[in-house]
C-alpha cells in the first residue's frame, strides 16, 4: 500500500458523498484504509464521523477509532454512539487501545461504558485504567499467549490456537507456572521443530528482558529498541505476567516523546494539543514569554550601562545583533544535541564532562571561523581594524560561551532533578545575550575609546 497523505480532494469527495446515498458512500469509503480514514476524520464534523462509523462494520470502525489521534478527540465520538453500537466498537477494540480512549472520559462516561460491556472486558480494561498512562502499565496490552512449562508440545500447540483466537498478532509465547509466574518465553519454531515426546521446559528460554509495571514508557521504548524486540513482557513485583509492550506502541511512545521535547526547548507546554484553538495556545505559550521577556530586560540593562560608548560609536549596534543572534543559535544547537543525548541515555559523570568539552572546543573554533569573517567585514566595510579585532573576540568568546551553556545548563538541571528541555533555552538566551553584549560593547569601550 502506498502512503498517504491528506488531501484536500479526498476530504471534499467524502464531504460530498456523505451528501449522497449510504451505499455510494460506503463504495468510496473502500478505497482507504482505516488509518487513512483516521486521517480524514480530523478535518469532518463530530456528526459526520458518527455517521460514517455507524455504516461501517464493526471490525473497520473499531479500527479507525484506534487509529485516530488522540488530539482528534475519539472518545467524544464513542460517547455520541448509541450503548449498543459502542459496545460491539469497544470490545472489539484491543485491551490496551480502549483502555487509552476510555481514560480520556470524565468518570460518568467511564462508568456508564463499562457497565454495558462484557464482564470480563470490563474487568480487563478497568485494571489496565489503574496504571499511570505513561508507564509500562499503561501502554500494556493483557492479551499474551502463554503456556504451562510443564506442557507437552501438543498441549502447548492446542492452548496456543486456543489463545490465539482472541490476538489478532502474536510474536512471542511466555512461559509461565501454575501460579503465573513468568519464567521465560518460547519462539514457535522452537515448538514446531522439537520432538514429540518435548516439554516446553526443555525449549524454555530464561534469557530475555522484561520490564516492570511502573516503569517509564521511555524505558520501555529504549529496551525494545536496544534488544531489537518485538514485544516485551510487562510484569508486577513478584514476576507475574500481566501483559505484554508491543513496537507499535513504542512508536507512537518515541513520536510522543519527541514531539514533547521539541515543544519544551520551543517554551511550548506539553499540553497545548497541536490542533487546539488560540486560547489554549495563549494560555500555554503567554507564561513563556513572559518570563523570557524578564530575561530580556536583563539584556537590556547592559546595553543602557553601556549607553555612553553606544551613542559614540553608532555602529556597533549593527554588530550586537550579529553576536547576539549567533550565539542563540549556536546554543540551541548544543541544547538540542545534548538534550537528545540525555533523553536517549543517562550520562555518567565522565560523559557529561566530555560532552561538554566537545561543545567547548566545537564553539571554540565555530567562534573563530565565523569572528574572522565578521573581523574581514568591519575591516573593510568600516576601514577599523580594531573595531574587527574588538567583533573576532566577542564572536569566539560568545559562540563559546553559547557551546558550554547549551551543553552545560541542561545536564546541571538534569542533576538537580528539572526536565532539561523545559528551561533551558531561556537560561541559555539570557546567557548568549548578556555575555555577547557585555564582551562586544565592555572591549569596544576599553579599546577604541
Amino acid at each position: 500500500m502506498q502512503s498517504f497523505e491528506l488531501d484536500k480532494t479526498d476530504i471534499l469527495k467524502i464531504k460530498q458523498a456523505l451528501e449522497g446515498e449510504e451505499h455510494d458512500l460506503l463504495l468510496l469509503l473502500e478505497d482507504y484504509h482505516a488509518s487513512e480514514i483516521a486521517i480524514i476524520f480530523e478535518s469532518l464534523p463530530l456528526e459526520s464521523q458518527k455517521r460514517i462509523i455507524n455504516l461501517l462494520p464493526i471490525d473497520l470502525a473499531s479500527e479507525i477509532i484506534s487509529e485516530m489521534n488522540p488530539e482528534a478527540h475519539p472518545e467524544e465520538l464513542l460517547i455520541e454512539l448509541e450503548p449498543e453500537r459502542r459496545q460491539e466498537i469497544v470490545e472489539e477494540l484491543d485491551y490496551d487501545d480502549a483502555a487509552d480512549i476510555i481514560s480520556q472520559m470524565d468518570k460518568d462516561d467511564q462508568h456508564e461504558l463499562l457497565e454495558d460491556l462484557d464482564k470480563e472486558d470490563a474487568s480487563n480494561i478497568r485494571n489496565l485504567l489503574t496504571y499511570h498512562e505513561d508507564t509500562a502499565g499503561g501502554l500494556m496490552n493483557t492479551q499474551v499467549i502463554k503456556v504451562n512449562s510443564q506442557m507437552s508440545k501438543k498441549q502447548a500447540i492446542d492452548q496456543i490456537i486456543i489463545q490465539s483466537e482472541e490476538i489478532e498478532e502474536f510474536y512471542t509465547i511466555y512461559v509461565v507456572d501454575s501460579d503465573d509466574v513468568l519464567m521465560g518465553i518460547v519462539s514457535l519454531k522452537d515448538i514446531i521443530k522439537s520432538k514429540a515426546n518435548a516439554t516446553i521446559a526443555d525449549l524454555l528460554n530464561e534469557d530475555f528482558v522484561y520490564v516492570k509495571a511502573d516503569v517509564d514508557q521511555e524505558e520501555v521504548a529504549d529496551l525494545i529498541s536496544q534488544y531489537n524486540l518485538t514485544s516485551i513482557p510487562v510484569v508486577d513485583a513478584n514476576m507475574k505476567l500481566l501483559g505484554r509492550v508491543t513496537f507499535d506502541d513504542v512508536i507512537d511512545v518515541l513520536e510522543q516523546e519527541s514531539t514533547e521535547d521539541m515543544l519544551k526547548i520551543s517554551g511550548v507546554s506539553e499540553d497545548e494539543e497541536l490542533s487546539g484553538n488560540w486560547v489554549e495556545a495563549v494560555k500555554s505559550r503567554l507564561p513563556w514569554l513572559i518570563l523570557n521577556l524578564g530575561t530580556a530586560f536583563l539584556a537590556s540593562s547592559v546595553i543602557r550601562y553601556f549607553e555612553p560608548t553606544m551613542t559614540k560609536i553608532v555602529v556597533l549596534a549593527g554588530y550586537m545583533t550579529i553576536i547576539a543572534g549567533m550565539g542563540g543559535n549556536a546554543a540551541t544547537q548544543a541544547l538540542a544535541v545534548t538534550v537528545r543525548r540525555i533523553t536517549l541515555s543517562d550520562l555518567t559523570d565522565n560523559q557529561a564532562y566530555k560532552t561538554v568539552l566537545k561543545e567547548l572546543t566545537v564553539g571554540l573554533i565555530n567562534g573563530a571561523v565565523n569572528g574572522l569573517i565578521v573581523f574581514a567585514f568591519a575591516y573593510f566595510y568600516d576601514d577599523n581594524l580594531l573595531l574587527g579585532l574588538v567583533i573576532f573576540i566577542a564572536m569566539t568568546g560568545n559562540l563559546l560561551i553559547a557551546g558550554v551553556t547549551g551543553a552545560g545548563i541542561p545536564l546541571l538541571l538534569k542533576r538537580v532533578g528539572i526536565d532539561p528541555a523545559i528551561a533551558s533555552s531561556i537560561i541559555i538566551t539570557t546567557f548568549t545575550d548578556v555575555f555577547g553584549f557585555l564582551l562586544l560593547l565592555g572591549l569596544a569601550s576599553k579599546l577604541l575609546l
